[in-house]
C-alpha cells in the first residue's frame, strides 16, 4: 500500500517548513554531538565499574524509545510544534539534572538527566517526518535529506562546544550540560515558524487503517524498518565507544572530540545530495550501498588503532548512516497513508531505537570489558557488527528478488 497523502500544488511551505527543520537540526541538534563525545567519558568518571561507561548513553537512547510513541501520539493530536517543544522541554531538564548530577559526583542523578535527553532526542527524530508532511511526492526525499544535512552544522557547533566548554567549571563537563540548557532555551523559538497542518481529528466513518501488526508485517515496511535499526544501532554502536578507545589508546580529549566532529560531519554532508541520489537510482540501491559503506567502516577500524583509522573509520561509518537511515526512511514514507501516520511513525521509532539501546548497552561492556586493554575492546566492537550487516543486506535482497505486487 503506498501512501495516499494528497500532494500540494507546489511545495512553497514545505519548503519554508524544511527551512526551520534545518536551523532546528543545525542548533538544538547540536546538543546530541555534544553529548555524545563527552557522556562516556562522564560516565567512565563518575561510575565505580567502568563496563558502566557508555550506561548513560544507553539510558538516552532508551528515553528516545520510551519516548516515541507518546510523542508521535502528541504530534497526530495537537500537531509537530507541541511535540518539538515538548523535546526541548525535556533536552532543557535533562541538561539541568546532568549538571546536578556532576555537580553531586552522583552517577545516578547523571542517569537520570541522561534519560531525560531521550525525549529530546526522540522529538529530534521526527525532524525528518515533519520534512515530509507537507511535501510533494517528488520533493519529499529531498526535502528529509536537506533537514538531515542540518546536522552539518550540529557537528561544528556541538563538538566546538564540547571544547570551549568541558573544562570551563571546576566540575569537569558541567559548564558543557549548562550550554544544553541554554541551546534548548534559545532554540525552542524556531518552532513558532513552523507550518505544518495538523492532521484531521478522525471520525466515525475514517478509515482505521492497518494495525501495527499489519503494518510491520507488510515486506517493504519490515525491511525499511530493519535497515534503519540496523543502520543506526551500528553506527551507535561504534560511536559510543570511539571517544573510549581514542582516549583509551592515548590520544587526547581533543583528538576525540575532532573525530567525533569528522564522523557527524559525514553523517549529514552526504545529504545535500541523498534525496538526488534515492531519485535517480532508487532507494533500494541506495540502503545497499550505506550498508556496505558500514561494513567497509568496521573493516578500516579493524585494521588499526591510529588517528588516521579512527577518521577513515568513523567517515564511513557516518557516510554508510546516512545512506542506510534516510534511505530507510524514505522507504517508509511511501508505504504508509495519511491517518497510519502517527501509528506507524511511532512504532518505527520505537523498534529503531530499541535496537539502539541495546547497541548502545552492548558498547561499553564490549569496550571495556571483553579484553585486556582498549585495541582488543574497540575491535570486539566493530567484529559485532558483521551478523547485523548480514541481516539487514539479506533482507533487502530478499525485498528486491520479490515481485512488486507482493511487496506492499
Amino acid at each position: 500500500m503506498t501512501a495516499t497523502i494528497a500532494p500540494p500544488a507546489n511545495d512553497a511551505l514545505a519548503k519554508r517548513n524544511v527551512f526551520v527543520l534545518v536551523l532546528a537540526q543545525a542548533f538544538l541538534g547540536a546538543q546530541m554531538p555534544l553529548i555524545f563525545t563527552i557522556g562516556g567519558l562522564a560516565g567512565q568518571s563518575l561510575a565505580s565499574n567502568i563496563c558502566f561507561a557508555t550506561l548513560p548513553i544507553s539510558l538516552i537512547v532508551l528515553g528516545s524509545m520510551l519516548s516515541a510513541t507518546p510523542v508521535s501520539a502528541i504530534m497526530q493530536r495537537y500537531g509537530r510544534r507541541t511535540g518539538f517543544l515538548l523535546g526541548t522541554a525535556g533536552g532543557a531538564i535533562a541538561g539541568a539534572i546532568c549538571a546536578y548530577g556532576l555537580y553531586l559526583s552522583s552517577f545516578p542523578v547523571f542517569l537520570i538527566g541522561s534519560f531525560f535527553t531521550g525525549i529530546y532526542m526522540s522529538a529530534q527524530g521526527f525532524y525528518r517526518f515533519a520534512a515530509a508532511d507537507s511535501a510533494s511526492e517528488a520533493y519529499r526525499p529531498k526535502a528529509i535529506s536537506y533537514v538531515m544535512a542540518g546536522g552539518l552544522g550540529a557537528a561544528v557547533i556541538g563538538t566546538q562546544l564540547v571544547k570551549l566548554t568541558s573544562d570551563a567549571l571546576p566540575v569537569v563537563f558541567m559548564g558543557s550540560y549548562i550550554a544544553v540548557i541554554f541551546l534548548n532555551v534559545i532554540g525552542s523559538s524556531l518552532f513558532y515558524f513552523i507550518n505544518i497542518p495538523k492532521p484531521a481529528a478522525p471520525t466515525a466513518d475514517s478509515p482505521k487503517g492497518r494495525t501495527r501488526w499489519e503494518l510491520i508485517t507488510t515486506p517493504r515496511i519490515a525491511v525499511a524498518v530493519i535497515c534503519a535499526m540496523v543502520s543506526y544501532a551500528l553506527m551507535n554502536l561504534v560511536m559510543t565507544s570511539t571517544p573510549l578507545a581514542v582516549v583509551g589508546c592515548g590520544f587526547t580529549k581533543a583528538d576525540a572530540s575532532n573525530i567525533v566532529m569528522g564522523h557527524v560531519l559525514a553523517m549529514f554532508a552526504p545529504s545535500f545530495f541523498t534525496g538526488h541520489l534515492i531519485a535517480r537510482f532508487g532507494v533500494e540501491k541506495i540502503v545497499g550501498m550505506g550498508i556496505a559503506i558500514l561494513g567497509g567502516a568496521g573493516i578500516v577500524a579493524l585494521m588499526g588503532v591510529d588517528i588516521m583509522h579512527f577518521n577513515v573509520a568513523l567517515v564511513l561509518l557516518g557516510i554508510g548512516w546516512n545512506f542506510g537511515f534516510i534511505g530507510a526512511t524514505t522507504m517508509l514514507t511511501t508505504s504508509y497513508s495519511e491517518h497510519e501516520r502517527g501509528r506507524m511513525q511511532g512504532l518505527n521509532d520505537l523498534l529503531v531505537f530499541g535496537g539502539v539501546t541495546l547497541a548502545s548497552l552492548a558498547s561499553g561492556g564490549l569496550m571495556n570489558c571483553s579484553g585486556g586493554d582498549p585495541a582488543t575492546g574497540w575491535a570486539a566492537v566493530n567484529y559485532a557488527m558483521a551478523p547485523f550487516l548480514v541481516l539487514a543486506g539479506g533482507a533487502l535482497i530478499w525485498l528486491v528478488l520479490r515481485p512488486k505486487e507482493q511487496t506492499v
